[in-house]
């Protein structure tokens, strides 16, 4: 009795089988811009599981998200990025598979390829907490290469990018496309929801490195941004009185007053001096935010930036 050799050309090759992936979408008044956006992600991804919070929009916009494929949990208010991101990851935490989530505003457009590699790179890494996609220009595709960085006295900026593929080392996931490890969650909490939107993920980037976890970018997997779609003013309002926040509560109160004083100083010379002002200018924004920094006012914005 023979037996007979089968060539190993003509075995057939066993794909690894992948961990299940959940997306927590914030949604706030874009139907059209989250639909376009749970496509391209499903698209990159068999069996991902869509949780889409939505912040507070009409009955109208409800409607669309309601003949979608997805999970919906409907907000009664606008709580805002990170505390409505914080509602879909308690239900992924909760009942939820797989090691990461992936958390993204409505218009994140991913290209191809983005969530294997950004998933692929972050589970190689050891003690990987929370890493980001590269970020690309909404209009016209073109990718940033810049890395986030926090400063004591500066808080947030960016810097030029060390590494042509794969992860590098970041101190901070950008906003727009982020995974989080199920195991860095469970040891380091959720987003600080005294942030609302904008910082939130720095604050819990610095929480994650602190506590041993490595957060990085991933070049090569890149997601789009197709606008901002908040109100005129709270963006700006949010980015200073936060940043002043995240340099309060992680590298002291003498590290605020420095930064206090620098942005007075810009707010001063913006106001008397227009060749001075910087790209983002609304100068009742800024003053406001500085005063409610003072006042130690957090979460949402002032009421009269959404009135």
């Amino acid at each position: 009795m023979s037996t007979e050799l089968v060539a190993p050309e003509s075995v057939p090759e066993l794909l690894p089988r992948r961990d299940p992936l959940t997306v927590v979408v914030v949604h706030r008044r874009r139907p059209a811009s989250v639909v376009r956006t749970v496509d391209a992600l499903r698209a990159q991804w068999d069996g991902l599981r869509v949780l889409i919070v939505d912040n507070a929009s009409s009955e109208e916009d409800r409607q669309v998200l309601a003949t979608m494929d997805a999970e919906v949990v409907e907000l009664d208010e606008n709580i805002g990025f990170g505390p409505a991101a914080n509602v879909g990851l308690r239900r992924w935490l909760a009942d939820g598979e797989g090691s990461w989530c992936l958390v993204c505003p409505h218009d994140a457009l991913v290209e191809d390829g983005c969530l294997e590699l950004l998933v692929d790179a972050a589970t190689a890494q050891p003690r990987a907490g929370m890493a980001s996609a590269e970020y690309a220009d909404g209009q016209y595709g073109k990718t940033h290469r810049v890395k986030p960085e926090i400063n004591p006295y500066l808080g947030t900026y960016l810097v030029p990018a060390e590494v042509e593929s794969g992860w590098e080392d970041a101190a901070h996931p950008h906003g727009t496309m982020m995974v989080l490890g199920r195991a860095c969650l469970e040891d380091i909490g959720l987003f600080d929801e005294r942030y609302f939107a904008y910082s939130e993920e720095a604050d819990l980037a610095l929480r994650a490195t602190r506590a041993g976890w490595k957060v990085g970018i991933v070049w090569g997997a890149v997601v789009r941004n197709t606008g901002m779609t908040s109100e005129e003013g709270v963006p700006e309002y949010l980015m200073q009185r936060n940043t002043l926040m995240l340099v309060r509560d992680h590298f002291g109160r003498g590290s605020a007053s420095a930064m206090f004083v620098l942005a007075l100083w810009t707010c001063l010379m913006g106001t008397f001096v227009p060749s001075k002002r910087p790209i983002f200018w609304h100068p009742t924004v800024r003053w406001l935010a500085l005063y409610d920094f003072l006042r130690g006012r957090d979460g949402l914005p002032h009421p009269w930036l959404t009135r």
